[in-house]
């Protein structure tokens, strides 16, 4: 999915990933499930949680399960804001599994529900996330639909928060669509706007876009540039997930302009971000072997 999961922007797939987190969270909802009666806005919550906790771990087949008992066991007493984000967490476990068709049919209900609140930051939200799946199953007509409402909800005032992921998305979709200078237009607007809210992951992630852009024109120093600011970005941020595709995709840039001991430097910073202990590992054993 390139760039497309890189920016799912996910507040559950941030969270810690431990063993003892996933061990506490089956717990918590084993002890739901043996109080009588059960009681279900509880197991309900606890069900997110759990998918929550999968999600971290990228176990993406559980993590759905997880979301839809937890949907399922609600249903009768959540609120509809709640739904429509479990919704929106259903869709995007789906997309990571490459079921396109029920990354769809979610993405659309949570859409539907948050039209009925007239919550339009949410609504914002789930428009773009929408656009991100029907991009990546090549609906480009269909993504920017969506992508057009979702910078339409977020123009002005307080809603102009997050709409630099918007505009990047929107970068994303005229890349794919070969319209280089319209997409520099909008990383760069990207850029310009998440500085001045002071979101420090979107502006990693506009550099990341800036320099691919540079890299389609040719444009080799820029991409060098941008590349650095987007890895130093997400190094000061900790977003070890993002920073690992930065260096795998600048690896790929660096390959393929002949630069192969560079590119093999960003490899292993990548394989680094991914397995912290295992390079270190590597080292141990080849200085043992040379001593």
């Amino acid at each position: 999915m390139g760039g497309t999961t890189r920016r799912s922007r996910w507040a559950l797939a941030n969270m810690t990933h431990s063993k003892d987190s996933l061990q506490l969270a089956e717990l918590a909802v084993s002890v739901c499930r043996g109080l009588k009666p059960v009681p279900a806005p509880t197991l309900a919550r606890l069900l997110g949680i759990l998918a929550g906790t999968y999600v971290a771990n990228h176990e993406w087949d559980r993590a759905i399960g997880a979301f839809e008992e937890s949907i399922e066991v609600g249903a009768a007493m959540f609120d509809l804001r709640r739904v429509a984000r479990m919704y929106g967490d259903l869709a995007t476990a789906y997309h990571e599994v490459g079921e396109a068709e029920a990354a769809v049919r979610y993405a659309t209900r949570s859409v539907v529900v948050l039209e009925v609140l007239r919550d339009r930051v949410a609504l914002a939200r789930s428009e773009n996330s929408l656009a991100l799946v029907l991009m990546a199953r090549g609906d480009l007509d269909g993504a920017r639909i969506h992508l057009d409402r979702s910078l339409e909800l977020s123009a002005g005032g307080d809603l102009e928060f997050g709409r630099s992921e918007v505009l990047l998305s929107l970068c994303e979709l005229t890349m794919q669509e070969g319209k280089v200078d319209q997409a520099y237009g909008m990383a760069r607007e990207a850029l310009e706007l998440a500085e001045r809210h002071e979101e420090g992951a979107t502006i990693a992630e506009a550099h990341v876009w800036l320099g691919r852009i540079a890299d389609r024109r040719g444009e080799h120093d820029e991409v060098d540039r941008a590349f650095e600011d987007a890895i130093r970005g997400f190094e000061a941020l900790g977003l070890r997930e993002r920073l690992l595709h930065c260096h795998g995709i600048y690896a790929e840039i660096l390959e393929r302009r002949g630069e192969l001991a560079k590119a093999y430097v960003h490899m292993k910073e990548a394989l680094q971000a991914s397995r912290p202990g295992l390079l270190r590992r590597e080292q141990q054993r080849e200085h043992a072997s040379s001593a």
